[in-house]
């Protein structure tokens, strides 16, 4: 624990320094550009004042029955009201991050840029990267409860894990993504370790790709991508928002939301979100109870910039959705149970988590910003937590035995540097010098049960845990600290954007013994460094395209191996990975179109026959990208997205396996959707998504393959204001229509999607 307060205060420290030192054939046409940063500057326009007609010398006055005045007095004229605040300037394309984000782009349901780590608030189309960034209107209008929701918008973003299950998984271009590895306004671990509630988030920033020296090392070592939230800020008109609603088959709550700004220029903002539900979810005999209250405020003066979050988050299940591994050995995929079903009966799921994070900006220049930020967050998991002793075999037959796993986790993290927009003769300069800092001490209690026989389809109550339940004991301390510089080179009036970088990491980890005769003894340790390098390409030919290519490394800190395993414990040495891309970005005018090429390569992580995790070989994903978004007529705005990967073991232990697929990523994925006003009814939407996955290895032997599947979801909602005189909307969708069971999985450890789901609410503006 002293180890944790001194980083602390190391970090805390290094804050108050810094602060104080798809076809080209579109490239003739000139559509209306809806993704430039700047704004056009329209020519002055003078106005003559009018003229008076002249009064006609000829006329004769008439006399006047009554004396006339002296004078006459000119009547008083009402004082014009001082004009109101002019709304902040988006941060996009300028050194600054906080204020307001990137405008939405044509249809509102994605933005022209985002922040995008060490390069700041950049447009899309100035961007070297693969990237995508959802709003809260795509959030509020498909009924997402968290980030994950939404995500799946995009087939390059898949899921490992199932609704009202321990947390959100993601597998971004074929690799998994932790929850822990989810930023929160540009910092990692504060963000809750399980699923972020989508009542917070005003934006969700992908990246898609590593982004080691975009945010630095993530704590989990996610290399596929990265994901980052924005939460909401204090609008400039003042509402308040009650929000209740109804999910299948008995789960209700409430949503209430409140925003107003203070001040002469509404210079500070408060926001708050709070949520409640309970009820069953979709887990039958189950029950999903979870509490969050959410409070943002934030200053915005003329160089000042600053905010502070606060939230607290609280989630009880009863049942939670659980995740079983199938037998490598097995001669068939066994079918998946109903998706209402737990083969774990009983088990219960409590999670907490409370966050606080600041940030501030300050204007040295009009070309020169300081930035710093730090959160705190202290999270902590209570669960059951079965496991299967023995592999599920092709009849759904296999041993469970019963454990209790808890754990917590407190995390300290912050970030200081300088963000500057420069020229040197014709080259235009975007220059980032950072420092970064992570600790997080963690700890856990592994209490191991009986064991007995059950059945995926017919499962037997869980055996007892005897032995005394204690609390988490500390297992492990990880310091990420980084330095890094980045410099974003424009030629030629912005038409060729060169991006250049580079990130020295220092990872140290040390592990503590939780059982046995040592507990709190150090029982392995490492501390290692590395640079991570980025170049970066973007070439405007037209000021509607944008060809780009980069090449970017990841580091991941060593895998801290979990209790299933012979070796746990141990903590493997950290890794790099390598990407390459390319790709084309076409704005149309009110539709975008993207298409990508890219590799990445990193070792593999593999289970051995003596059932210890280790890295053997290399996998190597290639693929490609293909996305469209934006409004496609009036009143009609949609999304579509496909990905083809091909995972390949390049340096396989097992001759035999070379060239093999990897376990558990499917060979292509599709995301569509489509929102359109009606034309008949005024203030009626209707809406529709199909996301399709395909067919995935059970083991890199290749020998069996998970079958692909499809789910629809539809919806429709209705704004009116015949109520209450002021909006009321109500939205109705259901999701997976047609009832499809299937396996989500990432190769041997596998759960079920989540079953046909009704959403149901209506938000009353007060």
């Amino acid at each position: 624990m002293s180890n944790f307060k001194n980083n602390k205060n190391r970090l805390y420290l290094g804050v108050a320094a810094g602060v104080v030192t798809a076809t080209v054939a579109s490239l003739s046409a000139s559509p209306v550009r809806a993704q430039e940063a700047e704004r056009r500057v329209l020519p002055p326009v003078s106005v003559d004042a009018p003229q008076q007609r002249a009064r006609s010398a000829t006329r004769t006055a008439q006399p006047r029955a009554t004396p006339q005045r002296a004078a006459r007095v000119a009547p008083r004229r009402a004082a014009e009201p001082p004009p109101p605040p002019a709304a902040p300037p988006t941060t996009m394309g300028s050194t600054r991050t906080i204020g307001a984000p990137a405008p939405a782009y044509a249809g509102g349901q994605v933005a022209q840029g985002g922040t995008l780590g060490l390069l700041g608030s950049t447009s899309v189309m100035n961007t070297p990267f693969s990237t995508v960034n959802f709003t809260s209107q795509l959030i509020q209008d498909q009924q997402a409860r968290t980030a994950a929701d939404t995500l799946i918008n995009d087939s390059s973003v898949r899921l490992s894990t199932g609704s009202d299950g321990f947390d959100d998984t993601f597998v971004i271009r074929g690799f998994a993504v932790s929850a822990t590895d989810v930023g929160l306004n540009g910092l990692y671990g504060l963000a809750s370790s399980q699923r972020v509630p989508a009542q917070i988030i005003e934006r969700i920033e992908l990246l898609k790709g590593p982004g080691a020296l975009i945010n630095g090392i993530a704590p989990s070592g996610a290399i596929g991508g990265g994901i980052n939230i924005v939460t909401k800020r204090a609008t400039d008109e003042p509402f308040l928002r009650l929000t209740p609603f109804f999910m299948s088959a008995a789960n209700y709550g409430l949503h209430l939301e409140t925003s107003q700004r203070f001040g002469a220029n509404k210079e500070w903002g408060v926001r708050f979100n709070g949520v409640g539900r309970n009820g069953e979810a979709s887990i039958r005999d189950g029950n999903f109870q979870s509490g969050l209250g959410a409070v943002a405020i934030d200053y915005r003066g003329d160089r000042l910039r600053w905010t502070l979050d606060l939230f607290s988050q609280n989630d009880n299940t009863d049942n939670f959705r659980p995740q079983i591994s199938l037998l490598p050995t097995a001669t068939a995929i066994p079918a998946p149970p109903d998706a209402r079903s737990n083969w774990y009966p009983d088990t219960r799921l409590r999670q907490k988590d409370n966050t606080a994070a600041t940030a501030l900006e300050y204007d040295l220049t009009n070309w020169l910003t300081a930035y710093a930020g730090v959160g705190y967050r202290d999270g902590s998991n209570y669960q059951t937590f079965p496991r299967s002793a023995t592999a599920v075999d092709a009849l759904g037959n296999f041993q469970v035995q019963n454990t209790y796993y808890d754990s917590y986790s407190k995390t300290l993290s912050g970030n200081v540097g300088f963000r500057s927009r420069f020229d040197t003769g014709f080259i235009g300069h975007k220059l980032n010098v950072a420092y970064t800092g992570f600790f997080q001490e963690a700890g856990n209690a592994y209490i191991q049960g009986g064991t007995t026989a059950s059945n995926i389809y017919n499962p037997a109550p869980l055996p007892a845990v005897t032995l005394d339940r204690y609390s988490p004991r500390h297992a492990s301390d990880s310091t990420l600290t980084s330095v890094a510089v980045v410099d974003t080179m424009s030629f030629l009036n912005e038409s060729v954007l060169l991006t250049l970088g580079g990130r020295h990491q220092m990872v140290k980890q040390e592990s503590y013994a939780t059982t046995g005769t040592n507990i709190g003894a150090l029982t392995s340790t490492y501390d290692a460094s590395a640079t991570t390098p980025l170049a970066g390409i973007v070439v405007k030919p037209w000021t509607n395209v944008s060809l780009y290519a980069n090449y970017a490394e990841g580091l991941t800190r060593g895998t801290i191996v979990g209790g299933n395993f012979s070796n746990a414990g141990t903590i493997l040495a950290p890794y790099k990975s390598k990407q390459q891309e390319a790709g084309v970005k076409v704005d149309w005018g009110t539709i975008t179109t993207t298409a990508a090429v890219f590799q990445i390569a990193r070792p593999s992580l593999i289970t051995t026959a003596a059932n210890a995790q280790a890295y053997d070989g290399e996998q190597r994903n290639r693929g490609l990208e293909l996305n469209l978004y934006g409004l496609i007529l009036p009143g009609l705005r949609g999304m579509a997205s496909a990905t083809f990967i091909n995972p390949e073991l390049t340096n396989p232990t097992d001759p035999t396996q070379r060239g093999n697929a990897a376990a558990g990523v499917p060979d292509k994925a599709f995301s569509a959707g489509l929102d359109w006003d009606t034309p008949w009814v005024r203030g009626l939407a209707l809406n529709g998504r199909v996301i399709h996955t395909g067919s995935a290895y059970l083991t890199t032997a290749n020998t069996l393959s998970f079958p692909g599947w499809t789910r629809l979801d539809i919806g429709a909602r209705y704004t009116t204001t015949a109520l209450t005189g002021k909006p009321v909307t109500f939205r109705a969708n259901i999701e997976n229509v047609t009832g499809e069971t299937y396996w989500l999985t990432t190769g041997t450890y596998v759960t079920v999607g989540a079953p046909r789901t009704y959403l149901l609410s209506a938000a009353f503006d007060f």
